[in-house]
């Protein structure tokens, strides 16, 4: 199986029009005053549903991520790829309506005039009604006042297909637009008339299935492999302390990549976070377990992208990317994110319940901060060394290290690297 080819990535950065130009940030936000860049990467070998493997854009400053993910996506590809699944792209609208004179009749008001709350709504979205989107569905659910400081109130959720748009414009035009006849139907007062972010009806699933005798890492037997980290995902699920950091880092993965695509990534983390409570405890959003010899994982969360509309249209980075990942639809680059995050999750695990978090994560932090410190290239492999075996991963020492390389290095010589390691590292 071969790897997609790498994509040419050498015109949005060496071109000043591929550039996001200080202009065009100015019409984007208020009171611009500057851009600001992050490094962007390529996840690699990401397979799904037994497509050709795909490079994925991310974007961050944490050196650990992109590495893990290729690397844990390169394994998982060998063996079938990823398995994933997006269902069409609904949305939910919520109008909160409040002081209703018989709360029972309200409720049935809003229930039987269902169609003609539907019709209205595809009133104010016929362009996504002529693209098969728009309204899909309507829900009544009653909040009642149980504890001091919470207000009786009714909820009516529009459920709305948005397309390959995120959609929440459309999903807030919409609201307001049929709140007044809510209003009418109910008896009661309108207060809120907007989209929500926890996108259930909107869950993008992903799994693989490694076997044992595949899953050996750094010494580790498979067996013992799949032991550990079934044991810390059951620590996750058990544990809201440690189910908060075990999503960090699923969305360490999935946030790069949807920074790097334009997506809304606080809508995201918001869904995914208020999902993993969705039960009344806050729980890991993966599950691993093993199966007839096979270690086997799987994500669940809600993933409220788009592929059209927004600063999709204005960013040229954002453009660049999605022609890299091929123009996806939503649901596509949604199948993407969740494999991003399981894979990123899963190499976290691994490297914590076998070898610890840090020994790996050091070696690139430490080429962090060579570049950091000037460290030339021909030397930062030889500082990288020195730093780990001294334990001191610091610009300062990087900078140690420089000075006193002077005397070691000869120029135009090429280096070897362990020998000038041990050399220098007495003297870090």
């Amino acid at each position: 199986m071969m790897e997609a080819a790498f994509p040419d990535v050498s015109h949005p950065w060496n071109d000043p029009e591929g550039q996001l130009s200080e202009e065009t940030a100015n019409h984007m936000v208020e009171n611009c005053f500057g851009t600001i860049a992050l490094p962007l990467a390529l996840a690699l070998h990401v397979r799904v549903n037994q497509r050709e493997p795909v490079a994925v854009p991310m974007a961050g400053e944490e050196p650990s991520v992109v590495a893990a993910v290729s690397g844990v996506s390169k394994l998982i590809s060998t063996h079938g790829g990823f398995q994933a699944e997006a269902p069409r792209s609904n949305m939910v609208a919520q109008i909160q309506v409040l002081e209703c004179p018989d709360w029972d009749a309200s409720c049935a008001a809003v229930t039987e005039a269902t169609e003609r709350i539907m019709e209205t709504a595809n009133t104010f979205c016929a362009g996504m009604v002529k693209r098969g989107g728009g309204a899909k569905g309507i829900e009544v659910r009653r909040l009642h006042a149980a504890q001091e400081g919470e207000v009786p109130m009714l909820v009516v959720h529009l459920i709305l297909g948005t397309g390959d748009a995120m959609g929440a414009n459309m999903c807030n035009t919409v609201a307001e637009g049929v709140a007044p006849l809510i209003a009418e139907l109910t008896g009661g007062r309108v207060g809120l008339r907007i989209l929500s972010n926890l996108a259930d009806q909107r869950i993008a699933r992903a799994s693989f299935s490694i076997p044992l005798e595949h899953l050996a890492y750094k010494g580790v037997s498979g067996e013992k492999v799949a032991k550990s980290v079934c044991e810390a995902a059951a620590f996750a699920w058990q544990d809201p302390h440690r189910a908060a950091t075990h999503n960090k880092g699923i969305m360490n993965g999935i946030d790069a990549a949807l920074l790097a695509s334009g997506q809304d990534y606080r809508a995201v983390e918001a869904g995914a976070h208020a999902y993993a409570a969705r039960d009344g405890q806050y729980r890991a959003l993966t599950r691993y377990w093993v199966s007839d010899g096979h270690f086997k994982g799987s994500i669940a969360m809600p993933m409220a992208v788009g592929t059209v509309g927004g600063a999709l249209q204005t960013h040229p980075t954002f453009r660049y990317v999605h022609g890299v990942l091929g123009h996806p639809t939503a649901a596509r680059l949604s199948e993407l994110l969740v494999c991003i995050g399981l894979a990123q999750n899963f190499a976290a695990l691994r490297a914590m319940s076998t070898e610890g978090i840090q020994k790996g994560h050091m070696r690139l932090q430490a080429r962090s901060v060579c570049a950091a410190a000037g460290v030339p290239e021909e030397l930062q492999e030889a500082c990288v060394e020195a730093m780990i075996a001294k334990g001191r991963i610091t610009v300062e020492a990087a900078k140690t290290f420089l000075a006193k390389a002077g005397g070691l290095i000869q120029p135009g010589r090429a280096l070897k690297t362990s020998d000038t390691a041990a050399r220098l590292t007495a003297r870090l």
